[in-house]
C-alpha cells in the first residue's frame, strides 16, 4: 500500500524508515504547511510529490494511508478530512484530545470503510509479548511501577518565556498525554481498565502539566505512573508479585527484561532480540490488520485506544488541566 505523511518531525522520519525496513509501506507523498518544508522533508526521503494543502492531499488518490505526526490539537480535524475521504489513517499518539473526538472518528471510520489507528509503538514490539508471558512467572501481582520521563528539548525556550506546541494547552500538550501514554498504554494492555484513577500533576504556569504521577488501582494491586517532560528518569521498570518480579528498561521498547525470583534471587535475561526502530512492528501489525481486515484485532486496538483516552482525560479533569479545543 501507499502511504503519505503530515508533520516534519523525527518521529515522522522514524516511521517512515520502518515503513522502509518492512517494505509493507510505500511513501508517495508528503504534506508541509511550508513549500521549503516539504521540499526539503521530501528530498531527504526521495519523494517528490509534496502537498501544502490539505484538502488537495485528501482527495488525491495516489495513496491509501495518512500517517499523521502534527501537532496533538490537529489530529482530530487532519483524521476526521481522510476518513471522509476513504484513507485508512495512522494518527500518533496522542490520538486525539478527549473522546468525544474519538467516538465521531472511529464511526466516521466505520462510515467510510476505512481503518483508524493511534501509533503506539510498544505495545506492538515483541518484548510486550515477552513481558505478558513473564508476569505469570512471579505469582499474583502486588505492585506496579512505570515511568516515562524524558527532559524535553523544549524545555529550556519554555523557561525563556518561549512556549512550544509540547507545551502549550492551546496543543492539547503536557506530560501526561506525551509522555504518560506509553506506560498507561502498557498498562490497560497487561491489566485492563482500573477501578479508579488519581492523578496528582506538577503544574506549570500556563496551567499545563509538566510532570505528574498517576495511580492506577486495581482490584488487588496499585499501578503507579511517573512521567515527565522537565526531568529524566534511569530506574527500572517493575512488576512486583508474590513469588519474584519483572524488571525491564524503557516503556517504549521493554529491554532490558529481566525476571527475579524472589526466593533464590536468581535472574534471567528473557529479552527478544528487537529492531532498534521499534516502529517496524507497529507498521506490520496494522497493516496487517488492513490487508486482512483483521477487525477482531482492530476492535481490541479501538478499545484500548478509548480506555487510555478515558484515563488521560479523567486525570486531567482532576487536575483542572483544560485544552485549549475544551475552552
Amino acid at each position: 500500500m501507499r502511504f503519505a505523511t503530515i508533520g516534519t518531525s523525527w518521529i515522522c522520519s522514524t516511521f517512515i524508515e520502518a515503513t522502509n525496513v518492512t517494505r509493507r509501506l510505500t511513501l508517495a507523498a508528503v504534506y508541509s504547511r511550508k513549500q521549503e518544508t516539504a521540499e526539503a522533508f521530501a528530498r531527504k526521503h526521495q519523494v517528490t510529490r509534496i502537498f501544502t494543502d490539505l484538502t488537495d492531499m485528501a482527495t488525491c488518490s495516489d495513496f491509501e494511508v495518512v500517517y499523521i505526526a502534527s501537532p496533538n490539537s490537529c489530529h482530530f480535524e487532519q483524521a476526521m478530512l481522510f476518513l471522509q475521504n476513504g484513507k485508512h489513517v495512522i494518527c500518533e499518539k496522542p490520538i486525539f484530545s478527549n473522546s468525544k473526538e474519538l467516538e465521531i472518528a472511529f464511526a466516521t471510520a466505520k462510515e467510510n470503510n476505512v481503518y483508524l489507528f493511534e501509533a503506539i509503538r510498544n505495545i506492538h514490539d515483541p518484548n510486550f509479548a515477552t513481558l505478558g508471558q513473564s508476569i505469570k512467572q512471579i505469582g499474583t501481582v502486588q505492585n506496579v511501577l512505570l515511568h516515562c520521563c524524558q527532559y524535553s528539548s523544549k524545555y529550556d525556550a519554555f523557561l525563556q518565556g518561549n512556549i512550544k506546541n509540547s507545551f502549550n494547552p492551546t496543543f492539547s500538550g503536557g506530560a501526561l498525554v506525551d509522555l504518560g501514554v506509553y506506560p498507561i498504554f502498557a498498562a490497560t494492555s497487561l491489566f485492563g481498565a482500573p477501578e479508579s484513577i488519581t492523578y496528582v500533576a506538577q503544574k506549570l504556569h500556563n496551567g499545563i502539566d509538566g510532570a505528574g504521577t498517576l495511580v492506577l488501582q486495581y482490584d488487588h494491586f496499585n499501578c503507579t505512573i511517573l512521567c515527565s517532560k522537565i526531568s529524566d528518569g534511569s530506574v527500572q521498570n517493575e512488576i512486583q508479585g508474590s513469588h519474584g518480579s519483572v524488571q525491564f528498561g524503557a516503556v517504549y521498547n521493554l529491554a532490558p527484561l529481566t525476571v527475579i525470583d524472589r526466593l533464590s534471587g536468581a535472574k534471567e535475561n528473557v529479552a527478544t532480540i528487537s529492531c532498534e526502530n521499534n516502529m517496524i512492528y507497529e507498521v506490520e501489525a496494522l497493516t496487517d490488520v488492513i490487508e486482512k481486515k483483521d477487525d477482531l484485532r482492530y476492535q481490541e486496538l479501538r478499545e484500548l485506544s478509548q480506555e487510555v483516552l478515558r484515563i488521560t482525560e479523567t486525570a486531567r479533569a482532576q487536575a483542572g488541566i483544560l485544552f485549549g479545543c475544551e475552552q
